[in-house]
């Protein structure tokens, strides 16, 4: 969805070491955001996106308006109940709706051979894992490690929204997290300063991850680590 950091262009890598042709796809998905305000807060830098698109060796960049994806009198949607409605779902209803549904025309409109996702979103790699196996997509998922700072925040383009005091607090989920250990994490994250959590909870994904979700001021984060086995 643009703003891209270091974890979208080690997709963008993976995907020029082991494909002929690439595309990355840039769209704020309007259909993804519970409100107007959220998605209108969405950091967007297209011409960099693009330089760095081109730096990273992708041949074709796939960037269409909003009323190419969803014209007048879109009514057709994909939905995948269970995995969609826990987590995330709980806070952002018809969050993974919109999701799917996008994510499904992409594949239909650029015919990908294999699309590369990153593990810090592990819900939504693990609904388009769903939504390929239900409907017998003919398409390769490849998940990527989540890419950290130094500091190890996850790398994400809401981050540029946190001024230095909320970005300090917010380090609080990674560690919390690294403990790999449920009860132990949310000791930490109760103890933390300035934080809502809306949840840390063991999430069995493919690999099973300890999911999290933390509020900063006026910012949402969202993290997790992987417990066991290996991506896929």
């Amino acid at each position: 969805m643009g703003a891209l950091h270091d974890g979208h262009v080690s997709l963008l890598r993976a995907a020029r070491a082991e494909c002929d042709t690439v595309v990355m796809s840039l769209f704020v998905n309007p259909t993804q955001f519970p409100d107007e305000a959220d998605l209108a807060a969405y950091p967007r830098d297209e011409g960099r996106d693009i330089e760095l698109a081109r730096e990273a060796g992708v041949d074709v960049v796939f960037a269409p308006s909003r009323e190419e994806m969803y014209p007048p009198g879109f009514q057709t949607w994909v939905e995948v109940t269970e995995l969609g409605s826990i987590l995330e779902g709980r806070f952002r209803p018809g969050h993974f709706r919109g999701v799917a549904t996008i994510v499904l025309k992409l594949f239909t409109v650029v015919r990908p051979t294999h699309a590369y996702f990153g593990q810090k979103d592990a819900q939504q790699a693990e609904v388009i894992r769903r939504m390929i196996g239900d409907l017998a997509l003919e398409v390769e998922l490849r998940i990527l490690p989540t890419v950290r700072d130094a500091d190890g925040l996850a790398l994400s383009s809401r981050n540029a929204l946190l001024s230095p005091e909320e970005r300090e607090r917010a380090l609080s989920l990674s560690r919390a997290l690294a403990t790999k250990d449920l009860v132990a994490a949310r000791a930490l994250l109760a103890e933390s300063n300035g934080l809502v959590v809306d949840y840390l909870e063991l999430a069995d994904f493919d690999p099973p991850v300890i999911a999290g979700a933390v509020r900063v001021g006026s910012t949402r984060l969202i993290d997790n680590v992987v417990l066991e086995g290996e991506m896929k």
